[in-house]
């Protein structure tokens, strides 16, 4: 029993040794380019409706929640659906090494704006810029398994992350259009970068 346990697990790090050095297929161009447009919808959707976001910012975030929530589902489903095409039996493997890849830098933004609304309400008009910055780390982070130019969309959002953090330090107001443009921008470049990079093209997959 002992040996096949042991098997088991050498069988367990080889696949994820494999995972690791093959290129991860699970993103999308058409995906992120959609969850570029829900950016948008959101901004706009917020720009009509909200009067005051910095007077509002319980419905201002909870907008913005949902959105990357039904972002997350859509590289969700698309992410699975790729895998099981591209990587068939490594599939597992390679979405479980993507998650592991940006999981930390999307839990810190959770806790970040849960202790900033708790403790110090007075600086959410730092969030925006900050969740900026924390997707870029988590770009960078997942450039091993990535299209080496997807620097570029991580670079983009730390640029992004600390000019919207400068702009609105001089009013400590919150804007739809700082949530709404760098993420529109960045996942459009994502979106071009996956295409152009693997030639890949959903609709032939």
């Amino acid at each position: 029993m002992r040996d096949l346990d042991k098997a088991l697990a050498d069988i367990v790090a080889i696949r994820s040794q494999i995972a690791a050095g093959t290129a991860f297929r699970g993103y999308g161009p058409a995906t992120m380019a959609a969850t570029g447009a829900v950016a948008l919808l959101t901004a706009l959707l917020q720009i009509w409706f909200l009067d005051n976001p910095t007077g509002q910012p319980v419905v201002f975030f909870l907008g913005w929640a949902v959105a990357a929530a039904l972002s997350g589902i859509i590289i969700w489903i698309e992410m699975r659906a790729r895998s099981q095409r591209h990587h068939s039996g490594l599939a597992d493997a390679m979405i479980h090494q993507a998650i592991e890849q940006f999981l930390p830098a999307g839990v810190a933004g959770v806790l970040l704006a849960a202790v900033m609304w708790k403790f110090a309400d007075e600086t959410l008009w730092l969030l925006p810029g900050l969740w900026q910055i924390l997707v870029s780390l988590g770009i960078f982070a997942s450039v091993r398994s990535l299209p080496r130019t997807v620097a570029l969309a991580g670079a983009w959002y730390f640029v992004s992350g600390f000019v919207v953090v400068v702009l609105a330090s001089r009013s400590h107001t919150l804007s739809p259009w700082t949530m709404g443009l760098p993420f529109v921008v960045g996942q459009s470049m994502m979106a071009g970068i996956l295409h152009f990079a693997s030639g890949d093209n959903d609709v032939e997959d």
